[in-house]
């Protein structure tokens, strides 16, 4: 007897039933909370459930690569997300900005690549999108390498209205990449750009050789 093999997305946003929503937060963030249910994959309903939801925008983030020196810039400031943890709260990351009304993605990483680190990426490649934490928040992140010339980066950089505090720093692609294997890279958008140009390096040092 062969079993008939189930297929995914078999239910769409139409499908879950929003009996309630109020914000219960709003302040830097904003914090909504869902009274909800939605079908079950046995054919039954689920009963109401509550969930919160962190109500945050779009982000864009840039691996700034330069292909001839095979160097990639990446930025240091304090994150109070990291507090607690056996390890700096001084992370090591992407170019990266919140997406502004009208904006495109590729607006927001010329506009952040100028503000964080004095870059200007010529050109862009998207590397993906991705849902940062579905489970609570509805945030998305426009990921993309961005081609530089790392001969006079680094540097001191940041909006001081905002409190951003920003060192960039030059590390050669080896040497980053080698920080995830040791851990001192540890947040989801850094990992994923550097073990993509791991990947596709070659044919970057190849194609983005012209723009250098």
């Amino acid at each position: 007897m062969t079993r008939e093999k189930a297929q995914p997305f078999q239910f769409k946003a139409q499908d879950v039933d929003i009996r309630k929503r109020e914000t219960v937060f709003h302040g830097f963030f904003r914090m909504d909370k869902l009274w909800l249910t939605h079908p079950r994959f046995d054919g039954r309903e689920m009963p109401e459930f509550t969930r919160e939801l962190f109500v945050r925008g779009d982000a864009t983030c840039v691996l700034p690569y330069d292909p001839a020196r095979d160097e990639v810039v990446l930025l240091e400031q304090f994150r109070p997300g990291a507090l607690g943890r056996d390890q700096s709260p001084w992370l090591l990351e992407l170019v990266a900005g919140m997406n502004e009304e009208g904006e495109s993605p590729e607006e927001v990483a010329q506009r952040e690549g100028q503000e964080e680190a004095g870059l200007m990426f010529s050109p862009l490649e998207r590397i993906c999108d991705y849902l940062v934490s579905p489970g609570g928040t509805t945030e998305l992140v426009h990921l993309y390498a961005g081609c530089v010339s790392t001969e006079s980066a680094g540097g001191l950089f940041g909006m001081e209205h905002e409190h951003e505090d920003i060192r960039a720093h030059v590390f050669a692609a080896d040497e980053a990449i080698g920080m995830i294997r040791d851990g001192r890279i540890n947040n989801a958008a850094a990992i994923i750009a550097l073990q993509w140009l791991q990947l596709n390096r070659p044919r970057l040092q190849q194609e983005w050789s012209v723009h250098g």
